[in-house]
């Protein structure tokens, strides 16, 4: 039987860079996610410092915006996206929510950058406080693993002859 080809990630060297955009809505939560995205890409995934940037931004919305900006650089090899939508009484909501998926996805495959989704889309503040660091994980933490491991899949994907 013949061998199968098998690309899987694991973590980068430590050359690699980093943008995290944080939306500054729901500040008090975004820092938390912020404080995991940034634990495990320096503690994990050896991250030196100096090759992350963070990128504050007002709200979710801007985010897209400003990954595309980000990504034009071709300077990152990954992008951490981090935010808390929290339901409220309007479809803003919805709308919100659903325009940061679509969009974050389409920058990611125009430029062949990876793009790890950290924004919590939850029912209320106890739901958002349980993912960013309580009871049910960090979310950015989670992105920043995610992040991390498509660094080098990407690179193994690159070194394929």
């Amino acid at each position: 039987m013949k061998k199968i080809n098998v690309i899987q990630g694991s973590f980068p060297s430590k050359s690699v860079f980093i943008s995290i955009i944080v939306s500054r809505f729901n500040k008090s939560i975004n820092n938390l996610l912020l404080e995991g995205a940034i634990d495990t890409l320096v503690r994990f995934g050896k991250i030196s410092r100096d090759h992350i940037t963070v990128v504050w931004v007002p709200g979710a919305h801007e985010i897209s915006v400003t990954a595309k900006k980000i990504a034009e650089k071709r300077k990152y090899d990954s992008l951490i996206v981090l935010a808390t939508i929290i339901l409220g009484e309007t479809k803003h909501f919805e709308y919100i929510s659903g325009s940061c998926i679509s969009k974050i996805s389409d920058i990611s495959i125009e430029y062949g950058i990876p793009i790890s989704y950290g924004i919590l889309n939850t029912e209320n503040l106890k739901q958002a406080i349980e993912r960013s660091g309580t009871k049910l994980g960090n979310k950015g933490s989670e992105a920043a693993l995610a992040s991390l491991e498509m660094i080098d899949v990407i690179q193994k994907i690159n070194s394929i002859k």
